[in-house]
């Protein structure tokens, strides 16, 4: 029986993963690196420590200029992208209904703390959500586990009867390596081929919330 879930943020419950990968190109530009959108928009679901030297092999976010790049980002972000974010269709209904089922939420983002509460507020979910692991709280990133592994151990569930909600193949990495299943939604940019290891794939939260009782939520 599911009891919790784990819930993602960017590109599951705010439509945020192309700004994600605009800021990003335009840090790498600011600091002399050229990279291409959709080079990195592949990689976005990932933390800045994973994505870097992913792009840059002799980069990394500990030391500058990687460090520098990261902080850039995260200004462009802030100033350039936020006020523009939309939520994905039906996000905060979805979170109201899994709540209102009894379910323990916890989010799993690959965001920094600072910027997670601006993405709740652009998912309209701020005040809905308030218990969070995040990049900050964790060595590692997704792909690896260690976001999904927090907030497993902070949402006080053993993994059969957990699922997250999520949006990338990093998030299925994440919460596979966990134990933990997780349904998929297309809102984020990714193909079902892509989301292969999903137990569900919907296109948003509303339609997940739409077809909620045949759902693995309910099972």
């Amino acid at each position: 029986m599911i009891k919790g879930v784990l819930i993602d943020v960017d590109g599951t419950l705010v439509l945020s993963n192309d700004a994600h990968a605009r800021s990003w190109v335009e840090a790498f530009a600011e600091h002399g690196y050229e990279a291409e959108f959709e080079q990195v928009r592949r990689l976005i679901g990932m933390g800045g420590d994973k994505l870097i030297p992913s792009l840059f092999p002799d980069l990394n976010d500990h030391s500058d200029p990687g460090r520098a790049i990261k902080t850039t980002r995260r200004r462009l972000m802030a100033e350039r992208y936020v006020p523009q974010l939309k939520p994905a269709p039906g996000a905060r209904a979805l979170v109201e209904r899994l709540q209102s089922e009894g379910l323990k939420t916890v989010v799993a983002s690959s965001a920094q703390s600072q910027e997670l509460e601006a993405l709740l507020e652009a998912a309209q979910v701020a005040g809905l959500l308030t218990e969070a692991t995040t990049s900050s709280d964790v060595e590692q990133s997704k792909p690896d586990p260690d976001i999904v592994a927090a907030a497993l151990q902070r949402i006080g569930l053993p993994p059969a009867e957990v699922l997250m909600l999520g949006d990338t193949p990093y998030d299925i990495k994440a919460a596979g390596t966990c134990g933990v299943d997780v349904v998929a939604l297309r809102c984020g940019g990714w193909g079902d081929e892509e989301l292969t290891g999903a137990v569900a794939i919907y296109d948003h939260p509303a339609d997940l919330l739409k077809n909620y009782r045949s759902s693995p939520l309910s099972r």
